[in-house]
């Protein structure tokens, strides 16, 4: 298994950060090479990627959701191995740190060069900052929110 852990300060309250996190299925709309994401309940998933002209599906599941502090998932099913959590840490009124981490097992020569490379790790980065672009151009009004536990 490779790990990720990355961070970002968002000017938005902690919990315009953490609702827009819980809309699933707006996760196209920063994350490059997530190509579309099915809320099928509460607790799963089913993602749509392609990254390297490689596409895979694959479901997952919430195993953790605790309003504006966290959120943890697994993949259950398909062609990617992951896990991971965001987490969300209150800096001020106004200000909030986003922290992935993320724990994944890359398949096949490719994607083994590229984790060595670094490439998860720029496309983590990449993927906050555009989170970051994304909510802060909204002027932390979310697209939704999912305020249940899990």
């Amino acid at each position: 298994m490779s790990q990720v852990e990355e961070s970002i300060e968002v000017n938005v309250p902690v919990s315009a950060a953490y609702n827009q996190w819980t809309q699933f299925e707006d996760f196209p709309r920063f994350m490059d090479g997530v190509e579309r994401i099915e809320q099928r309940s509460d607790t799963l998933t089913h993602w749509v990627t392609k990254i390297g002209g490689v596409t895979r599906e694959f479901d997952a599941k919430i195993t953790e959701q605790i309003p504006d502090e966290r959120v943890a998932w697994t993949s259950v099913d398909g062609e990617a191995k992951q896990a991971g959590v965001v987490t969300f840490h209150y800096i001020d009124e106004t200000t909030t740190k986003v922290m992935l981490q993320l724990d994944y097992e890359p398949e096949g020569l490719a994607e083994t060069v590229g984790d060595k490379l670094g490439f998860v790790k720029r496309q983590a980065t990449g993927d906050l900052k555009r989170f970051k672009e994304f909510i802060e151009s909204r002027g932390g009004n979310e697209t939704g929110a999912w305020r249940g536990e899990v």
